[in-house]
Formats: C-alpha cells, structure tokens, sequence
C-alpha cells in the first residue's frame, strides 16, 4: 500500500531583506531559497510517494526519483524538500525552470524520455517522521540533526541543502547563488516544530511574485491572438477573485496562446465557448471588456508591484506556468503586502 503525503508544507512568509538572526526568539538557521517543486516524499519501507505543496500527486513524473528514494533511503521517513533540475556544462551549471515544468507530461513515454534526458535531483531541507515516529513536533535544530544523520551521505541525486548561523554568509548567499539559479534565502527559526500550512519561515526573494490562475482570455485588439490573460485568485470562502490581468505578448506568442488555451476553454452543452464581461471602467467606457471563459484548472507565477484592494495596481509581467501547483492553492494569503507606513513620516 502506498504511503501517504497529505501533510501541508510548512510555508514561509515574505520579507524585504535577510532578517538578523535575533530577530525570533531562539535564533534563526539560514538556508538558500531552492527554486523548483516543492516535494513532501513519503517512503514506507518498500513504496514511495511525492506530493506536491498543492497536494498534487508527482510521483509518477519523476521515476528517476522514486527508484532512487527507494533504493538509497535506509528507513521508512517523510522528507520535505525541493525537486530541481540543472543543465549546463560543468562549471556552469544552474538551475533550469523550463526543463523541470517540461516534466510534468501526460504522456508515460515522454516521461520515461525526459527522467533520462534532463534528470531531477531532490534537495532536503526538513523531516518529518523516521520509521514509525513523529518528529515534527521536536525543534527544527533537532529535525535538522536527524535529517544530516538520515540523508547526508546518500549522494547523488539526493542532497542534503545547505545551512548556516552566520548572517553575513546568508546576505552573501542571497547575492551570489542568483547566478545559479536560485532564488533567495529561507531563514527558520531553530526552534519551532513543523508547522503544516503556517507561515513560520521568512523569504527573502529577488523579486516579488505570486502564482494565479488564468480564468479567462481577451482576444487582441487587432482580432488575431490572445491580447490579455485575466488572473485570479481565491478568498477565503472559497470564491475566485479577478485580480487583474496579464499581457504584453508578442505577435507570435499571441497566436500560440489560443492553440496551448484551447483546451481549458469552458463550453456550452452545443460546444460553444463561452464568454463574460469584466467591470467597464468608467475612464474607457467604450472598451470591449468581452472575455473567453477559462476553467480555473491553469496556474502561473507572475511578477507585479503591489496588491491594491483586491487587484493588482498595475499590469502583471508573466513569469512562468505552473504545472506543480493547484489552482485552488492560489488564495490571497501568499501576497506580500507591504508594511503600513505613515505618509507624514514620507513628507518630512
């Protein structure tokens, strides 16, 4: 019987810079910020699966994985950690965004290619649970000294991730790793237990992002491909939100987006597309504001400046899909909003 990796990730809050490590009380552990799918791995002993921070099954996208899980681990445990894939000669190696999301394919065929082609390697950060026991109530100092002891001369492609206590190592690292790939540094406090689903961590980030989902399309000024994908995101009774929208594609990425569109297109019993209206603006009010109604099922990570309300203040930049995550993960929660701040305090 396969195990089971309904656990919720432990998330991490956004900050603007690498926190000082007295920040929290009992001190904070450094680690670099691993862009690429975040992986619960449940191993029983005998079977393994890999959950997605979504709850999305994995485990069938990366057999590379599951057959070295299963044949390198030497006890039933849950680990968290992060799925990646690098590309580039040696010495120039980084991580490749685009060659982990090609992973995610429908096809077995294409999946057995692609686990020999561009294999993913596993990087741990936490564990949750050694053979039969819990230890996710126990201080992270102590879940890290049994994950080093667990995982740390495995080799290859699992790897243990890399922590520090030096602050001015960690700001180093936040500058420096870029250039490979990744995207920031988590700081955790060393002693919190695991926390499912709480922001405990902090992240700091080069960039501020979110991940939306498309629910709909407007077809471009000129009559020819997609103008503007409108994106949304869940509240907290479960509704979706239009939150704005994304756009600036080429001519050519426009044509391509109504063929890779289609299949989420919602239709009527007679097979044709259905269509809404978003609020008119009172500032044009003789726009189209006309859309092609999308199932809620695409998720993508954008790039934008701040959250106004409840919508982006400006046009969001696309940044990459999201094959990794449920759409209905995607709540406003995760946006990082600025701290009040007094405008007096501005003006002087």
């Amino acid at each position: 019987m396969a195990p089971e990796t309904t656990v919720a990730p432990m998330l991490a809050k956004a900050v603007p810079a690498v926190p000082e490590p007295d920040s929290i009380a009992g001190g904070l552990v450094y680690e670099p910020k691993w862009d690429g799918f975040r992986g619960i791995v449940a191993f029983d002993g005998e079977h393994v699966e890999i959950g997605s921070r979504g709850a999305k099954p994995l485990t069938r996208y990366f057999p590379e994985l599951v057959e070295a899980f299963a044949r390198l681990l030497p006890e039933a445990c849950v680990l968290d950690g992060e799925i990646v894939v690098s590309t580039g000669a040696a010495g120039r190696e980084r991580l490749d965004w685009e060659a982990l999301t090609q992973r995610i394919h429908p096809a077995a065929s294409r999946v057995e290619l692609l686990s020999r082609e561009t294999p993913a390697m596993f990087v741990a950060f936490d564990l949750l649970a050694i053979g039969d026991a819990s230890i996710a109530e126990q201080p992270f100092s102590e879940r890290r000294a049994a994950l080093e002891a667990l995982v740390g001369e495995l080799g290859h492609p699992i790897h243990l991730t890399r922590v520090t206590t030096d602050v001015d190592l960690a700001r180093r690292w936040f500058r420096e790793f870029e250039g490979a790939g990744l995207d920031g540094v988590v700081a955790k406090p060393l002693a919190a237990p695991y926390a499912p689903g709480k922001r405990v961590m902090l992240k700091a980030k080069h960039r501020r992002t979110a991940d939306v989902v498309a629910i709909g399309y407007r077809v471009h000024a000129s009559g020819t491909g997609v103008g503007s994908i409108l994106l949304g995101l869940y509240t907290d009774d479960g509704g979706l939100r239009n939150v704005g929208g994304v756009s600036a594609f080429s001519d050519a990425r426009r044509r391509e987006l109504v063929d890779e569109l289609e299949p989420y297109v919602e239709r009527d019993e007679h097979g044709a597309a259905l269509t809404g209206e978003t609020d008119r603006s009172r500032f044009a009010s003789s726009k189209d504001v006309s859309f092609v109604r999308l199932r809620p099922e695409l998720v993508m990570e954008v790039r934008y400046d701040q959250l106004e309300g409840m919508r982006f203040r400006h046009t969001v930049q696309f940044e990459r899909w999201r094959p990794d995550r449920e759409a209905r993960s995607c709540t406003f929660e995760q946006i990082d909003r600025p701290v009040a701040y007094d405008l007096a305090d501005v003006l002087e």
